[in-house]
């Protein structure tokens, strides 16, 4: 415990600053473009899972319940290594962002099915009178009423995401963790395992945790405003007896 206030385990954190500054940025890169990834997945998959074709609706439910029941080290490792040993390596970034955009897309898919769910079967039925295609009708009239519903929890899967690229570590990344683990067990730098993983923890915590704050005050604005909504239209129906 007395090596956190240690001021030469601290003064060798900050000498080789840029050790965990490359380590953020390459956690930050990973995310954003596994982020990105994931959300495609999430839509395609989103959209595929409220078709009213069963062969589209069959594909995604395989692909959700294969994701989400298998873990992600796991994944990521076939992937990793399935793709060295066919002379087909992809460098390790690439591969954690491939493998958690797989991985969260499935999740994110869930999350778009669950809000395109939520809107009544009237708006559906609004859209097709009026001649509206099926990408129209999603565009125009169902995803817009979906996004209130479908931000909050999307916004807790990118959080996940984001700590998730810890798993980078398995396959020798170089994301923050992986680069934390090599200080901290280098020959030069050897050491200093408190302070060490202690500033990663900050920097995960200052990118995590502005982002669940604002998915929990979306979540309960769209509480307090659907609590509103009811009891307007309570007193509506009050008044008009």
């Amino acid at each position: 415990m007395s090596e956190i206030f240690s001021a030469s385990d601290w003064e060798k954190v900050w000498q080789y600053r840029s050790t965990f500054l490359l380590g953020l940025g390459n956690t930050l890169k990973t995310a954003i473009f596994g982020v990105l990834l994931a959300f495609l997945l999430g839509i395609l998959l989103g959209l595929m899972a409220t078709s009213s074709k069963k062969l589209l609706r069959a594909i995604s439910r395989v692909y959700v319940e294969v994701i989400q029941n298998t873990p992600l080290l796991l994944q990521m490792c076939f992937l990793y290594y399935a793709l060295a040993f066919s002379n087909h390596s992809l460098n390790i970034i690439i591969t954690g962002i491939i493998a958690l955009g797989i991985y969260h897309g499935a999740y994110m898919a869930e999350v778009i099915r669950a809000g395109i769910e939520s809107i009544s079967k009237g708006q559906f039925e609004a859209a097709e009178s009026q001649g509206f295609g099926y990408i129209g009708k999603m565009y125009y009239i169902i995803l817009p009423q979906s996004i209130k519903i479908i931000l909050p929890p999307m916004v807790n899967q990118i959080v996940n995401l984001i700590k998730n690229t810890s798993c980078l570590y398995i396959v020798g990344g170089a994301d923050l963790i992986s680069l934390t683990y090599s200080f901290v067990t280098g020959a030069s730098t050897g050491g200093a395992y408190a302070p060490a993983y202690l500033l990663s923890g900050v920097l995960f915590f200052i990118i995590c945790f502005p982002l669940s704050t604002i998915a929990s005050k979306w979540e309960n604005a769209l509480k307090k405003r659907e609590r509103d909504t009811i009891g307007a239209n309570k007193k509506g129906k009050v008044n008009v007896a």
